[in-house]
């Protein structure tokens, strides 16, 4: 594995985030990427669609059509598995393995020995998987394994981005509704700084550790004192801030 041919990869590829995007195309350079700087014959890049069924988006060119055969198996394999549980699913040895019963056989009798599905996640959530095929059984290395999370990870990134793009109403909606969450929680110290006496700093410090231990935002925290709620008379009573961290 060539330090600097990964670093041009990922040069490569943040070039393309910024210019004309083809989602497909990038895609398709990623599992390319995958199999030249990774110990791996086949690379495959999953996603779910609007039903969780897994649809192939990407594949290493030399093995794609083989890929292909593999799909209508996916909804028993280490990709559906890894995209329920949101975790890296590995089978060094696929000979004799009972998990995914058609699909181990789809896949030995393509000739593959070992399979790696890492997951691409958007927070707690997995919208993909990065698939990994090798024609020798054994485990796929950890530094290898640490490079592979990071081209999935590089993969989900650039699909938020396209999403965001063509959701540029719901982005400004979000935009709009953090500026307005910012002039609450302003609002907030205020009434804070007045009532209890403090400055602002430690006003904010205080709505902020109160928010982390309930559980809330702390946009809805500052609401509760904006509104003079009861819920936030445990936070007002309070004369000196905990530590902010």
């Amino acid at each position: 594995m060539s330090d600097q041919r990964v670093a041009q990869t990922f040069a490569e590829l943040a070039d393309a985030l910024v210019e004309r995007f083809d989602t497909i195309e990038f895609l398709h350079v990623l599992a390319e990427r995958s199999v030249e700087l990774l110990p791996v014959n086949a690379a495959g890049i999953l996603l779910a669609d609007g039903q969780s069924a897994l649809k192939l988006m990407a594949a290493s060119s030399h093995l794609a059509h083989p890929l292909e055969n593999l799909m209508p198996h996916s909804e028993d394999s280490p990709s559906e598995e890894c995209v329920h549980s949101g975790r890296t699913v590995r089978c060094p040895d696929l000979r004799g393995q009972q998990r995914w019963p058609r699909f181990t056989a789809a896949a030995v009798e393509l000739g593959f020995a070992a399979v790696d599905a890492v997951p691409m996640r958007s927070r707690d959530k997995a919208i993909g998987a990065l698939t990994l095929f090798r024609t020798s059984p054994g485990a796929l290395p950890s530094e290898a394994a640490a490079l592979a999370q990071s081209f999935a990870n590089v993969a989900t990134i650039s699909l938020l981005q396209v999403r965001a793009t063509e959701q540029s109403e719901a982005v400004a909606e979000q935009l709009q509704a953090a500026l307005m969450n910012r002039v609450v929680i302003e609002q907030a110290k205020g009434v804070l700084t007045e009532r209890l006496e403090i400055d602002v700093a430690d006003a904010f410090s205080l709505m902020r550790n109160y928010a982390r231990n309930t559980g809330q935002l702390l946009s809805d925290v500052a609401r509760l004192v904006n509104e003079r709620s009861p819920e936030a008379a445990a936070l007002t009573r309070v004369g000196t801030p905990r530590p902010r961290w």
